[in-house]
């Protein structure tokens, strides 16, 4: 990676050597967008570089903990849930069983995930983890029409207190969790752990794990300051016609 940034043409004269012109455009505009994009080049290299220094990181805790869930294909314990993978990926689901509906954050990111499971399980197991019962993930997954996301419940609050980031031990947390199985031993590799947030914006990792807020950022409306996806839409279609 060292060698590799050494040799990285800066990005400011990448910008500037870019051909690409679009339609109409004025001066104002491509020096504009001739600036942004030297910091575009820059954020890629960032992201490459943060996800070199998550890969090395060293081994992280041994699991201790006797955790045990109910999956699609049975009881499981935690190793059950990495089938014939090295690292485990668990998204710790805010679906709890004191809520009568799921996160619509949490949901909203699983619907893009969902889509992506069977090219993500070429390389690792991903797992999406609740405090529900299993019925209740079951009937969400058939509510949203996942097809492809595996669901475990667990059976005990004892891995979402242990594992899903709360700073607390709260229960009512999401978010993701790696592990690995290396030699027979099974250890946390890596969580997210952005819940402080900066002024103006509401708790977020880096990068975004939902394509949802990767889209909007690319528009000059943005994100908004008070605006959330939600679990249910008018039918547009019914109301169109009406």
């Amino acid at each position: 990676m060292n060698a590799k940034a050494k040799t990285c043409v800066p990005a400011d004269q990448l910008a500037r050597e870019s051909p690409i012109r679009i339609l109409n455009e004025s001066v104002e505009y491509r020096a504009a967008r001739q600036a942004l994009l030297a910091q575009e080049f820059e954020l890629r290299r960032q992201i490459e570089r943060v996800a070199a220094m998550r890969r090395a990181l060293p081994p992280g805790g041994p699991v201790t903990g006797d955790y045990r869930f109910e999956t699609e294909d049975g009881p499981s314990d935690l190793a059950g849930l990495f089938g014939d993978k090295q690292t485990l990926v668990v998204y710790n689901y805010m679906f709890g069983p004191e809520r009568k509906r799921p996160c619509p954050m949490c949901t909203n990111l699983l619907d893009a995930w969902d889509g992506n499971a069977d090219d993500i399980a070429q390389r690792v197991s991903l797992v999406v983890v609740a405090r529900s019962p299993l019925q209740r993930l079951a009937a969400v997954k058939r509510e949203r029409g996942w097809k492809n996301l595996r669901l475990a419940s667990a059976l005990t609050d004892a891995f979402t207190r242990d594992y899903a980031g709360s700073p607390d031990g709260g229960l009512d947390s999401g978010g993701p969790a790696v592990f690995t199985r290396r030699d027979g031993t099974i250890r946390h590799f890596w969580s997210q752990e952005m819940i402080a947030s900066d002024p103006g914006q509401d708790p977020r990792g880096a990068p975004d794990l939902a394509p949802l807020w990767t889209v909007l950022d690319m528009t000059p409306e943005g994100r908004g300051v008070d605006w959330y996806p939600s679990l249910e839409y008018p039918d547009q279609s019914a109301m169109a016609s009406g």
